[in-house]
């Protein structure tokens, strides 16, 4: 898969996490747009919940970088792991999990999760708060 395919990854920029204690950051982004794969705009509320690693996210950038998903069009499964791994493989995370809530169209809406913890993703299933 060619780089900007799917989201464009050079957009998000790090720092250097302030602090070695653990701690958690929750980013909403309430206005999340794309294109379903019916061509049509869709909307959503994205949570980022993180346990920063050695970098933490430039929120400026991480606003570029999901502002540039607006003309993209992919179906809901596909965006939330395109960030998901785009986030993964720049910060090296200690844990992130990903909520995409999307509006309803046509009477249903979808909420979808990612976790890093899980164990189908390599995690250590420490965290039991998913599964509430």
């Amino acid at each position: 898969m060619a780089e900007g395919e799917w989201g464009d990854s050079t957009l998000l920029k790090k720092l250097p996490n302030p602090s070695s204690s653990a701690y958690e950051v929750e980013i909403n982004c309430p206005e999340l747009t794309f294109l379903g794969v019916l061509n049509q705009p869709d909307f959503a509320h994205l949570r980022i919940i993180i346990h920063h690693g050695e970098w933490i996210i430039e929120l400026k950038s991480l606003k570029e970088y999901l502002g540039a998903f607006r003309d993209s069009v992919m179906s809901y499964e596909r965006l939330i792991n395109v960030i998901y791994d785009d986030i993964m493989e720049k910060y090296g995370p200690q844990r992130l999990r990903l909520e995409m809530d999307c509006n309803a169209r046509g009477g249903i809406s979808s909420k979808l999760k990612i976790d890093s913890d899980w164990k189908v993703r390599g995690g250590q299933e420490l965290y039991q708060n998913w599964k509430e």
